[in-house]
């Protein structure tokens, strides 16, 4: 078992740096580097990043077509097994939820905002765009939910970084929605036109919150300490019944799934919609419990709760509405 410290090649001694590893992208760095800065100072080590490149990154075809949302994290789990890194952060709506072999989610931080936000010209909202206007995003969900809503909009599959799809909103588009914690971490926030209520608007399951990743087979104690003290025992509850109805539902970036979980006076309130993608139609299911005993029960009660919302979507006939294949496990 390591403790962290090492002996540089000039002599010197000292705790060996944290390797971090992230996408490129300023949004991704931005959130690794506050992940960065609190890991440091929980573990007593320097974290330094490293960046790798994954097909998202340079690939503009939708996401769909890549194969949803695995296509950011494959290339940081590949560093990850191959030693060199030694922790990822990951935005976890863009995490799959099949478990890695070799690799578990180490700490869940704090979730921050789960809303979608517009970004329009104007000031505008959704209810006061204009007839027909063009409206960006390269989320099926999000389609969905805007056509649900505004049947009249023409809504645009757009892809790039953050900067990139804002800047369309003064080119050839009227408005993009965005997830208001990206934004967030990059100083954007105040651009947004309307944050969507989670009521109509679900976002994501797991959206707004991140995961840090490390090998199953972890035995570095300063490391283990330090994510301990990030973890967040309420957002890995919600975060964790959102992803459990999408995985019973067997569906990822290309199914227009959004889920919201929150917990309130110790109960946990799981809801997720499944839409048509043309918005036409949509069905919804909520459920609850009491959050009770150790971690490890409320955990188990939060994983059965989004079992009872996929198994009620399933039993309404969500899978006639998108392309999902309901789990026999």
């Amino acid at each position: 078992m390591t403790d962290g410290a090492t002996t540089a090649s000039t002599g010197s001694t000292g705790p060996a740096p944290i390797r971090l590893g992230t996408r490129a992208s300023r949004l991704a760095v931005a959130q690794s580097q506050d992940v960065a800065d609190r890991l440091a100072k929980a573990s007593g080590r320097p974290v330094e990043l490293v960046t790798v490149t994954s097909e998202g990154d340079t690939n503009r075809a939708s996401l769909a077509s890549l194969g949803g949302t695995g296509v950011f994290a494959s290339a940081l789990r590949e560093a990850l097994v191959a030693n060199e890194v030694d922790v990822l952060v990951h935005s976890l709506k863009d995490l799959p939820t099949a478990p890695y072999e070799g690799l578990t989610i180490g700490a869940v931080p704090k979730r921050a905002d789960a809303r979608d936000v517009l970004v329009a010209r104007n000031a505008a909202t959704i209810e006061s765009l204009p007839e027909g206007a063009k409206v960006g995003t390269g989320s099926p969900r999000r389609v969905a939910q805007l056509l649900a809503k505004r049947p009249d909009l023409d809504v645009v599959d757009i892809r790039g970084n953050i900067d990139t799809r804002l800047g369309r909103v003064e080119d050839d588009l009227d408005a993009v929605v965005l997830a208001a914690a990206g934004l967030a971490r990059i100083d954007r926030l105040g651009e947004a036109t309307e944050l969507l209520d989670l009521g109509f608007w679900p976002s994501a399951p797991g959206q707004g919150a991140l995961a840090v990743e490390i090998r199953s087979s972890e035995t570095d104690r300063s490391l283990l300490a330090g994510l301990r003290k990030l973890e967040h025992a309420p957002t890995r509850l919600t975060v964790s019944a959102e992803r459990r109805v999408l995985e019973r539902l067997e569906a990822g970036c290309s199914a227009p799934i959004g889920a919201t979980a929150i917990v309130d006076a110790e109960m946990l309130l799981v809801s997720a919609t499944v839409y048509r993608p043309d918005g036409s139609e949509y069905r919804t299911a909520s459920h609850a419990a009491v959050l009770e005993g150790s971690a490890e029960t409320r955990l188990a009660d939060a994983l059965e709760v989004g079992d009872r919302v996929a198994a009620e979507l399933l039993e309404n006939g969500a899978a006639d509405l998108a392309d999902i294949a309901p789990s026999s496990r």
